[in-house]
């Protein structure tokens, strides 16, 4: 069982940064995906990026180069840290993992049905 605890949200003003916490129980961590979803109102829940057990990362066209992933293995914990934040970035974000079940490393776990474990979501508030 993995339980996930976000935090970090808040109401920033466009161009700000933000970083996202998202923390982890379970002895597997390292041996997981992490992702990172993110729901606005009335929209349905997408993706925004994840880190594989591996290292890598892959993240949508919307934040690439703007927001990266990254994980303590040592704290259980993944970062989302969010650079020059834009109002389409408001959103409810979730924390999401499961086990990274494939060696390919192209592979992109990018439907949150991929995912049995979610955290609580965030709320991320930027205003223009």
């Amino acid at each position: 069982q993995v339980q996930l605890v976000e935090s970090g949200g808040g109401l920033v003003q466009a161009g700000d940064s933000l970083r996202l916490s998202c923390a982890a129980s379970g002895r597997t961590f390292s041996s997981y995906v992490m992702g990172w979803f993110r729901q606005a109102p009335g929209k349905e829940r997408v993706f925004v990026g994840h880190i594989r057990s591996g290292g890598t990362t892959s993240y949508a066209d919307s934040v690439k180069g703007r927001f990266t992933i990254s994980r303590d293995s040592a704290k259980n914990t993944v970062y989302l840290q969010m650079n020059s934040l834009k109002p389409e970035d408001t959103a409810v974000y979730y924390c999401a993992a499961d086990a990274d079940r494939t060696d390919r490393s192209t592979y992109v776990y990018t439907s949150w049905g991929e995912y049995g474990y979610w955290g609580q979501g965030t709320q991320v508030t930027v205003s223009s």
